[in-house]
């Protein structure tokens, strides 16, 4: 298969195994997502899920995000890892949406990051699954399917992303991103990869 067979092959096999997937960060609006978003690096979502409802009972908008300590936060995140700099980040970037955007996520990528802790990852899921805006956020799971695909070099997740804005329709980059977590996690990891029991990847070898 060519790469545009692939990329067709793809999509197809990601719709029949997982159709329009859930976000699996719990939230319930863009502030939420944002803080739930800036927790995950380097955590899983499940840990991200167990920690966010006790934050968001101390604390669920910008407004009140901001009167709380950095101290407060970061005991209640501490399980997310890299407490602290998440924690200071949180605080920051919610004072920061209170003074210059009346306590609202902005949607659009230059003001998401220029927030404290939001980078161009954490802007694209937020631009994606908050507002709809198509977007194609690379994770590590993204980067190591587009590369054992044949999709991107694999050099850069900014190549990558690159690459595969370039192969899907734009229209399907937000399902498309969710459904490829999804695969990753469960039939093609980084270690253990067993591709006769991996459907896409036993396919492309042929």
């Amino acid at each position: 298969m060519n790469k545009k067979e692939r990329a067709a092959y793809i999509m197809d096999c990601l719709d029949k195994l997982y159709g329009v997937p859930a976000i699996p960060l719990q939230h319930r609006d863009p502030f939420t997502l944002l803080v739930a978003v800036v927790l995950s690096a380097q955590c899983t979502d499940a840990r991200v899920n167990q920690v966010t409802p006790q934050l968001f009972k101390l604390a669920d908008t910008a407004q009140a995000m901001a009167k709380c300590s950095v101290g407060q936060v970061d005991a209640i995140v501490r399980p997310c890892g890299l407490s602290p700099r998440k924690a200071q980040s949180i605080v920051a970037l919610s004072k920061i949406l209170v003074e210059k955007h009346d306590g609202n996520v902005p949607a659009n990528f230059e003001d998401l990051e220029a927030l404290p802790g939001v980078g161009h990852k954490t802007a694209s899921v937020v631009m994606s699954q908050a507002f709809g805006v198509p977007a194609f956020p690379v994770d590590t799971h993204i980067h190591r399917l587009a590369a054992r695909w044949k999709l991107s070099s694999g050099k850069s997740v900014v190549q990558t992303e690159r690459d595969l804005k370039k192969i899907f329709p734009r229209e399907r980059w937000n399902r498309l991103h969710l459904q490829m977590i999804y695969y990753g996690r469960e039939y093609c990891p980084a270690l253990r990869h067993d591709p006769e029991r991996c459907p896409i990847c036993k396919a492309l070898k042929k």
